[in-house]
C-alpha cells in the first residue's frame, strides 16, 4: 500500500441505541471495560477501539481510525464531550425502534459546537422496524440545517451483521474526502486515561492533535506546568518511536506520580508553546436548535479538550444572548486552561443538565479591564469573521498590538509557524506590515512612530538649538507612547535605522535631522565665549566643573561645547579645551619617550599642572589608548 491515514472518529447518540455493540461488532473489541458498565449494560465512560478500512480511491492505502465510544445517558454527557473535541468524524448512532432521542439531539449540538463536519448515520436495530424508509426519512429531516445534512445512512443490525460492510465503506467513503488531521509543529495530548502499570508506571491516554511526540522527549503537563520526560509510546496497541497527530496515543511519563501531577482534562505538550489562560476572548453562539438563552454573568460549566472548567460568561453587549444568535464575550474561567486561539468550546449549566453554547476562541490570553473598550470589541469582531483565515489573523493580531515578534506571534493558535511566516511574507508585499528584523510592526502603526519621532526630534531641535539632536534614550520614552515598552525595546535598533534611511541622522547616542547644525542660541553665545576663554588661560590647569558653570545657561553653552568637540568631558568634574588635550597627549607622549614610564608627579611637573587635574587627565589617555598604567607610572601604549 502508498501509506496510511490517521483519523478519530467518535460515536455520539442516545443511551441503549446500540453505539458500544455497533463498536464491537465492527472491531472486535468491546469498549465498555469498566465493571460496572457490564453489570448495568448502559457506557458510563469513553471507551476505545481501532479500525484499519482500505481507502476506496488510487492509490492503494489504508485509513488507521481509533474510535472513541462515548455514553448516551443524559447523566454522563460531560463524559461525552470529553471525547468529541478532536474528532476528525462523527459515527451518529441513531436505533430504528427509538428514533430521534433527547441525546441524540444534544449530541448533535455538541458536534456542531465542536466544529465537526463530517458524519457518517448508522440506523441500529434495523431488523426491528416495520418501515426501514420511514425511519431513514425521519432522521434526513432532522439532520436538515446541520453541517451533516447530507450524511449517508446506513441501515445495521449486530444481531445479523446486516450493513457492517456498508457501513465501512460508507466511512472509507467519507474519510477519503477528508483532509488528514495536519501536524503543525504544536502537538496537544488532552488526557483522557490516566492509570499506573506494575514496572511501568504512570500511562496517560488522549487524542493526539497538533504535532508529534517522541520518545525520550521532554514535555510539560498544563496548566499545572509539571514537567516530564515520555519514557514510551503506544499506538493502537503498538510500540513506536513517534505518534502524529490523528492517532489514538498512549504516553508511558517518567519523573510523574499518576494521584498528584497529572488528570483528565490536563494537556501533554511543549514548554515552548506558551502556558495557560484564565480569561478568554470568545465567539459565543447558540444554535437555532438550543433550548435557552444565555444571560451575562451566567456561572457555566465550559468543555474544551477533554476536561472543563467552571467559568463565568461576561457578555459584550447586552444582557442575554438569544437563540439562534452569536455575541462577542469572555469566558472567565475559576481555573486556569490550556487553550488556543482558534480552539472552540462547548458551553453546559452549571448542573451539568442542559448543553447551552458553543464558543470559538479569539483571544486566549485576554483581560478583563480592556473588555468593554471599543477598540477591543471592534479587534475582536475582525477575528470572530477571519477564524480560518490566517492572513487577516495575523493581520488582526499585529494590528491589535501595534508590532509583534515573528517567533511568538500567534504562537498560541492553530496555524503553523510556516502559516504565519507566509502570511507574513504576504502581508509585507502588500504593504500592511513592516518588517522590523525579528518583529513586524502595523504600517499604520510605523506611521505613527515615525511621526512621533520627527515631532520629537524636531522639538528638541526647537528648545536645544545648540546640542546635536535627541538623546536615543529619549526618543524610545517617546516612543513607549505608541508601544508597550517591551515592544519599543525590541524594535527601537531597526526602527532607527530605518528612521535614518531618510532624513535623519545618528550621530552616536543621539539621531538629529540630516539638515540640523548646532548652533548656540544668542542668549548663550556669550556665555560659550566665555568658557572658552576661562578654558584658554590655564590650559593644563582648568578651573573646575563647577567653577565654570555656577548657571543654567553656562552649563548649556558648556553642553554644546563638549557635543560639538570644542570641549573635552574628561570626568564628572573637569573639562578640558580639546586642543589643550591634544597639547597635553603630545607633552607627555613626549616626557615618556625621552625619560621612560613617568609617575604622576613626573608627568604632573612636566605639564605644570595638579594632581587634581592630571590624574583624571591620564586617566582619560588610558582610556583613549594614549599611555597604559603598569604599577603607578605610566608608559606609552603600542
Amino acid at each position: 500500500m502508498a501509506g496510511s491515514q490517521h483519523f478519530i472518529v467518535a460515536t455520539a447518540g442516545h443511551v441503549d441505541h446500540g453505539k458500544s455493540a455497533l463498536i464491537k461488532a465492527l472491531t472486535g473489541t468491546d469498549p465498555d471495560r469498566l465493571p460496572e458498565e457490564k453489570s448495568r449494560g448502559i457506557t458510563i465512560d469513553l471507551g476505545f477501539a481501532h479500525l484499519e478500512l482500505p481507502s476506496p480511491a488510487p492509490p492503494a492505502s489504508s485509513f488507521l481510525l481509533g474510535i472513541v465510544d462515548v455514553p448516551g445517558h443524559e447523566d454522563f454527557v460531560k463524559n461525552m464531550v470529553a471525547g468529541v473535541g478532536a474528532i476528525d468524524l462523527a459515527l451518529l448512532v441513531v436505533a430504528a425502534d427509538d428514533g430521534w432521542m433527547p441525546q441524540t439531539e444534544e449530541h448533535l449540538q455538541i458536534l456542531t459546537y465542536f466544529g465537526v463536519r463530517r458524519a457518517v448515520v448508522a440506523l441500529t436495530k434495523a431488523d426491528l422496524t416495520p418501515d426501514e424508509p420511514g425511519a431513514i426519512a425521519a432522521i434526513r429531516e432532522r439532520l436538515r440545517d446541520s453541517p451533516f445534512a447530507d450524511a449517508p445512512i446506513v441501515p445495521t443490525s449486530v444481531v445479523s451483521g446486516r450493513g457492517l460492510d456498508d457501513l465501512k465503506a460508507a466511512l472509507a467513503r467519507v474519510l477519503a474526502g477528508t483532509p488528514p488531521p495536519r501536524d503543525i509543529g504544536k502537538p496537544r495530548l488532552p488526557v483522557d486515561r490516566v492509570f499506573t502499570l506494575p514496572g511501568i508506571g504512570t500511562v496517560v491516554t488522549g487524542t493526539l492533535f497538533g504535532g508529534t511526540l517522541r520518545r525520550g522527549q521532554a514535555v510539560v503537563i498544563q496548566p499545572s506546568g509539571k514537567t516530564a520526560r515520555i519514557r514510551r509510546i503506544q499506538s493502537h496497541g503498538h510500540d513506536v518511536d513517534a505518534s502524529g497527530p490523528g492517532t489514538r496515543t498512549a504516553l508511558n511519563l517518567a519523573d510523574v506520580g499518576v494521584l498528584e501531577d497529572v488528570h483528565r482534562g490536563d494537556v501533554i505538550t511543549l514548554a515552548e508553546l506558551g502556558g495557560p489562560s484564565e480569561v478568554l476572548g470568545v465567539l459565543l453562539e447558540i444554535s437555532p436548535r438550543g433550548a435557552r438563552p444565555i444571560k451575562d454573568g451566567l456561572r457555566v460549566r465550559a468543555h474544551h479538550g477533554s476536561g472543563n472548567v467552571a467559568a463565568v460568561v461576561a457578555l459584550a453587549s447586552g444582557k442575554e444572548v438569544p437563540v439562534g444568535a452569536r455575541m462577542l464575550a469572555q469566558l472567565r474561567l475559576e481555573a486556569p486552561a490550556f487553550v488556543f486561539a482558534g480552539d472552540r468550546f462547548t458551553i453546559r449549566d452549571w448542573s451539568e443538565q442542559h448543553t447551552l453554547a458553543g464558543a470559538i476562541v479569539l483571544d486566549p490570553d485576554a483581560s478583563r479591564k480592556a473588555f468593554r473598550t471599543r477598540a477591543y470589541q471592534e479587534w475582536l469582531g475582525r477575528l470572530a469573521e477571519s477564524t480560518e483565515d490566517v492572513d487577516r489573523f495575523v493581520a488582526s493580531y499585529v494590528r491589535h498590538d501595534g508590532a509583534a515578534r515573528r517567533s511568538q506571534l500567534l504562537l498560541k493558535s492553530n496555524f503553523s509557524a510556516a502559516d504565519i511566516e507566509e502570511a507574513l511574507a504576504r502581508l509585507v508585499a502588500s504593504g500592511l506590515l513592516v518588517p522590523l528584523g525579528d518583529f513586524v510592526c502595523d504600517a499604520g502603526k510605523w506611521q505613527a512612530l515615525g511621526r512621533r519621532a520627527a515631532d520629537a526630534i524636531d522639538g528638541a531641535h526647537r528648545a536645544h538649538p545648540e546640542r546635536l539632536g535627541l538623546p536615543l534614550a529619549d526618543l524610545r520614552t517617546a516612543l513607549d507612547a505608541e508601544l508597550p515598552a517591551a515592544l519599543v525595546e525590541g524594535i527601537f535598533d531597526s526602527f532607527v535605522a530605518r528612521l535614518c534611511e531618510g532624513e535623519f541622522v545618528r550621530a552616536g547616542s543621539v539621531v538629529r535631522r540630516a539638515a540640523h547644525r548646532p548652533a548656540l542660541p544668542e542668549p548663550l553665545r556669550a556665555a560659550g565665549a566665555r568658557l572658552v576663554q576661562a578654558l584658554a588661560v590655564k590650559a593644563f590647569d582648568p578651573p573646575s566643573r563647577k567653577e565654570l558653570t555656577p548657571d543654567a545657561l553656562s552649563q548649556r553653552a558648556l553642553r554644546f561645547l563638549i557635543e560639538t568637540g570644542e570641549v573635552v568631558e574628561i570626568n564628572a568634574e573637569l573639562v578640558m579645551a580639546a586642543q589643550s588635550v591634544t597639547q597635553a597627549a603630545l607633552v607627555i607622549t613626549q616626557f615618556i619617550r625621552q625619560h621612560g614610564p613617568a609617575t604622576v608627579s613626573d608627568l604632573r611637573q612636566a605639564l605644570g599642572s595638579s594632581r587634581r587635574v592630571v590624574v583624571p587627565l591620564l586617566e582619560h589617555l588610558d582610556r583613549t589608548f594614549v599611555t597604559l598604567r603598569q604599577g603607578d607610572k605610566r608608559t606609552l601604549r603600542r
